[in-house]
């Protein structure tokens, strides 16, 4: 898959393709069969397929740490992307400039001259430009005028509910992984970075991993029951998710990940964390000892969960 990062980036070989337009979060059921119907027009027409996303995303730029809050960092979502048959992805810089530009100038700026389109796929109740008058109406209208044709999305539902992201954010923040597993067609995890904390973890005998959300809010908030992918091999262990209120009260969430009878140096490793049940939420602590006892009965409960998965196993 390739990556072109902004119109400046555009070239000659970029002209020509069927494409969609959205924020993809999360990658969802309901994104996957979007995807689905992009590959396949973009066989019949013979051209590449290419997605065009938004960062920041809109609600971002507009609303920052009150906009929804992100399933996906941008490198998970062009994983997913890539994984999916996305061919070329076209990752716009929400800015000023691209505010401003009304419905007939996005066309004219974004799709036509930028990427001289052939066909686009987005839903019939897609809408931009700052004038609020782009919709599946005037794409039509256009596209009539300028050679390429539009078709809208379809809608995919589980027991008609309809799949977005918006719905899984609600079944994450009440610790339904199981649904929100059947929604976006994988179990939902969070990927990044080893890095260094303030070693507090490891000073009251319960060390963490911890990665940087790289987000303005997080879907989870608490302390959770998970599984860690490093290197191909699987370990189990329990994460908080938070701002670590008794300690530090910091505003960037983090992810702090306790792998059980685990010692090793692993700095800098990508991790893979998946989540399974929610202990409890993040609560601050009157001292230091107490916070510790918590962290113990924690861990007791996460190990005494993969211990009853094996019994049934």
């Amino acid at each position: 898959m390739h990556l072109i990062r902004g119109l400046h980036n555009l070239r000659a070989e970029h002209r020509g393709s069927v494409a969609t337009i959205g924020t993809f979060d999360g990658v969802h059921l309901g994104h996957q069969a979007i995807l689905r119907q992009l590959a396949e027009a973009a066989r019949q027409f013979q051209l590449p397929s290419v997605v065009i996303l938004f960062e920041p995303q809109p609600h971002e730029y507009f609303a920052r740490e009150k906009a929804p809050a992100r399933l996906m960092r941008l490198r998970e979502k062009l994983i997913a992307l890539q994984q999916a048959g996305v061919e070329r992805v076209l990752c716009l810089q929400f800015n000023e400039a691209l505010r401003s530009l009304s419905a007939a100038e996005f066309i004219d700026v974004v799709l036509l001259n930028g990427l001289d389109i052939k066909h686009l796929v987005v839903g019939d109740d897609f809408r931009f430009g700052c004038d609020r008058r782009g919709d599946y109406t005037l794409l039509e209208q256009v596209g009539e005028q300028q050679g390429f044709s539009v078709t809208d999305t379809c809608t995919l539902t589980i027991e008609d509910e309809r799949i977005s992201s918006t719905r899984i954010r609600e079944l994450l923040a009440a610790g339904d992984f199981a649904r929100a597993e059947a929604y976006l067609g994988r179990p939902f995890t969070i990927t990044g970075r080893v890095g260094h904390g303030k070693k507090l973890g490891r000073q009251i005998g319960v060390p963490t991993a911890n990665l940087r959300l790289k987000r303005f809010r997080s879907p989870l908030s608490g302390v959770f029951v998970i599984s860690a992918q490093l290197k191909g091999d699987t370990f189990h262990g329990v994460a908080n998710v938070g701002v670590k209120p008794t300690v530090a009260g910091d505003i960037e969430p983090l992810l702090e990940v306790h792998l059980f009878d685990f010692d090793r140096n692993i700095y800098g490793e990508a991790l893979a964390i998946q989540f399974h049940a929610k202990l409890r939420y993040e609560q601050k602590f009157a001292s230091v000892d107490a916070l510790k006892a918590q962290l113990q009965q924690d861990i007791r409960r996460g190990r005494g969960f993969f211990a009853a998965l094996t019994q049934i196993g």
